[in-house]
């Protein structure tokens, strides 16, 4: 399908998980699939958790997740996407385009929430994102894109003098659709940035290997993708931007909590919970045609006043001012 970007779907009031007081809990065989095993579930577990499901009793979970870069043999997201189809689950949550397409493939007949960061449309998972009409829908990280850009442009933002920017892949597959996306719009923006973007891919999750290929290519800041293995492995990628006092930007918040320099992204635990409300409407009837695809309405910009001290860096007035959380 072509590509579209769309914006502005999020549900209202009248789709709060809040609504209502008693509730009849009812059990829920809910179906997972990861493209990797570095995402975690438990943010929706606990959100379903909260709308009164307890797991072992009345939330069966099957969970399957791929290897890191897999794409065929014994643990691909085609055969797992069948494992999961052929037990007949009552929902199915599905964490990115690939696996989202995968559990299509092998079934339209049982209801999918989606989660991740890309166009669905484009996608082919919904036909129009405000009626999706398929078997699918779900929940997006962004208004609009991966956000890539803006976070690009807050980076250069922290460090005007950067002409050299690395950006920081997942060894992943080459045609995988989140992480793709993300380089292809630093690539667009960056011209308008005046900055040029080296590619290093975390091959094997070797973090120093791939440190050493940004220190050659005289990177002077780093651009960390949005991907579930670099959350896995923050500490380590934090710990070396400080050892080679490179200024570097991350997807979450959390990142920045833990000692990174800057984050640009949504607020994880309102996405969880709009997951984990989309999963319980499904399961008590509703159908993902007639639930639209809802997407972020807000992103947060985090900074660490203290990482930066560290690197002799002062973010400018108007980057603070723009600040929704600063950590000392």
């Amino acid at each position: 399908m072509r590509r579209r970007t769309f914006s502005g779907l999020v549900a209202g009031a009248a789709l709060s998980p809040l609504q209502g007081n008693a509730r009849e809990v009812r059990v829920l065989r809910l179906g997972i699939l990861r493209p990797d095993p570095f995402f975690s579930n438990r943010p929706v577990i606990l959100a379903l958790q909260q709308l009164g499901y307890a797991e072992g009793q009345t939330l069966i979970l099957n969970q399957q997740s791929a290897e890191p870069g897999v794409e065929q043999g014994p643990a691909s997201l085609p055969e797992l996407g069948r494992r999961v189809a052929e037990l007949k689950p009552d929902v199915i949550l599905t964490v990115g385009a690939a696996a989202t397409d995968a559990v299509l493939r092998a079934t339209v007949a049982i209801p999918i929430v989606f989660f991740g960061s890309f166009d669905p449309v484009a996608a082919g998972v919904v036909v129009s994102p405000a009626r999706p009409d398929l078997s699918a829908t779900g929940v997006l990280m962004a208004p609009e894109g991966t956000f890539a850009a803006r976070k690009l442009a807050f980076l250069k933002d922290a460090v005007p003098a950067a002409k050299r920017i690395a950006v920081l892949l997942p060894d992943a597959p080459p045609n995988d659709p989140d992480v793709q996306r993300q380089f292809e719009e630093t690539q667009a923006a960056a011209p308008d940035l005046g900055v040029e973007l080296v590619a290093v891919e975390a091959r094997g999750g070797t973090y120093e290997e791939a440190f050493a290929r940004i220190v050659a290519a005289q990177a002077e800041a780093l651009f960390v993708g949005g991907h579930p293995s670099f959350v896995r492995d923050r500490k380590t990628i934090i710990d070396l931007c400080a050892r080679y006092r490179l200024p570097a930007i991350y997807a979450w918040p959390d990142q920045v909590r833990d000692g990174g320099l800057m984050a640009y992204g949504p607020n994880l635990d309102k996405l969880y919970a709009r997951v984990a409300f989309y999963i319980d409407r499904i399961a008590r009837g509703a159908k993902p045609g007639d639930l639209p695809v809802e997407q972020a309405t807000s992103l947060e910009l985090a900074l660490n006043l203290g990482t930066a001290r560290t690197m002799g860096l002062a973010f400018p007035p108007t980057l603070l001012s723009r600040a929704d959380q600063r950590v000392e």
